[in-house]
């Protein structure tokens, strides 16, 4: 751990770690929170997931257009607006009873979702140097996932309870508390974006960028699928309270296996990493159809979300080496919205083929598009080409030295 202590005795990086957090932990709750909203209100997965996935929609639509707004304007004003509009509509939602404005409320959370995540990633290139940055996206990651641990088991716990109007309530209360932190952290409000070099290619126009949209279709229609199959599953066995400990196992499971992430030697290259990982990871989900609401899938959750954490981690490293200039934040914005638009279409069918099939079908498909996944990126590497550069010691010093004069 001598790795992580180094990197917590830069300035800033606990602060904006803990900042960040609680509405962190309000994404961690939503997708669940809107899933028993609507099952509750409605008496039907198939809504719940529509619901979900209407949600995800919205937010992905409109990510690569935040980034894109950040990347030129920066952070502060853009997170001031979006995070107490988003507050009220959790509120709003909470107050809804019919599936046509569950559904509407839904859609329009999505539009105005604060683009948390996507500010916090480019903050740590300014606060660590370059040698730091693999363990800092390792960091970044375990307090993503960690929210996975602790959302899931809040937000069912409140949902399941005397007073199930305090799940939405309490999310809420913690976007808005974790949005206004973040805001006014000095780092935030200092950001200035990357100036984009004359002459070089636009974002979308980038193969590399292609290649990871393309990926993205796959990863995100899988884990649609999975979101809604899990506490479908769960509500058909009459075991509803396992979706709490089944999805902490995972989170917890991909807390450990991002920071064992941001420990793996410099020396190996990110993309290399990354397709180790991604490999592994396709086959830790094959046995996920088999499994039931109980031990065996905690388990074999826990296993997928191991590897995951990993791959966040060698994921990060290889779209910074690989963007644009000047696309900090809308790079991972519009692979976000890529996937995230697939990942609605997951949710939904993921609540059809719950309704109507069986939960292990919408199961059966997390694997396939994992491999799919691992696919394209091995036929397209040449595209990756950049993220299997590595620097140099004498880069090394020049970015701690850089680093150094910055601060004083």
């Amino acid at each position: 751990m001598k790795r992580y202590k180094e990197l917590f005795a830069f300035p800033q990086v606990i602060s904006l770690g803990i900042a960040a957090f609680p509405a962190r932990l309000a994404y961690g709750m939503i997708s669940l929170g809107i899933f028993f909203k609507a099952e509750q209100s409605t008496a039907s997965f198939a809504i719940a997931g529509f619901a979900i996935g209407l949600n995800s929609l919205a937010g992905a639509v409109t990510a690569g257009i935040r980034g894109s707004i950040m990347d030129r304007w920066g952070q502060k004003w853009p997170l001031r607006i979006l995070v107490p509009g988003y507050t009220l509509l959790i509120l709003a939602l909470n107050q809804m009873d019919t599936s046509r404005s569950i559904l509407i409320t839904a859609f329009l959370l999505g539009i105005s979702a604060p683009p948390i995540n996507l500010s916090v990633r480019p903050l740590w290139k300014d606060i660590v140097p370059a040698t730091y940055l693999r363990t800092a996206y390792a960091f970044d990651s375990a307090m993503m996932s960690s929210t996975s641990v602790v959302g899931p088991v809040v937000v069912t716990a409140l949902a399941l309870s005397s007073r199930p109007y305090l799940a939405l309530d309490v999310t809420a209360a913690l976007m808005l508390t974790g949005g206004i932190a973040l805001a006014f952290t000095s780092v935030s409000r200092n950001w200035i974006p990357e100036k984009k070099v004359k002459g070089q290619e636009r974002l979308l126009q980038s193969r590399a960028i292609q290649l990871l949209m393309f990926e993205g279709c796959f990863i995100g229609f899988g884990w649609g699928v999975f979101d809604v199959a899990v506490p479908a599953f769960a509500t058909q066995e009459n075991v509803p309270h396992r979706v709490a400990w089944i999805f902490a196992a995972f989170g917890t499971a991909t807390v450990i296996g991002g920071l064992l992430g941001g420990l793996v030697s410099k020396k190996l290259a990110p993309l290399s990493a990354l397709r180790r990982a991604y490999f592994l990871w396709g086959v830790a989900c094959l046995p996920i159809a088999f499994t039931y609401p109980d031990w065996t899938m905690a388990l074999v959750g826990a296993s997928i979300g191991f590897l995951g954490g990993a791959v966040q981690v060698f994921y990060f490293e290889v779209l910074e080496a690989v963007r644009p200039k000047g696309s900090q934040t809308s790079s991972l914005g519009w692979i976000w919205s890529v996937e995230g638009s697939f990942m609605a279409v997951g949710a939904a069918v993921g609540g059809i083929v719950s309704e109507h099939l069986s939960p292990r079908y919408g199961l059966a498909m997390l694997p396939l598009m994992i491999l799919t996944g691992f696919v394209i990126l091995t036929i397209g590497r040449g595209r990756l080409a950049a993220a299997n550069d590595l620097p140099t010691d004498e880069e090394d010093l020049a970015a701690i030295e850089d680093l150094s004069n910055s601060a004083t």
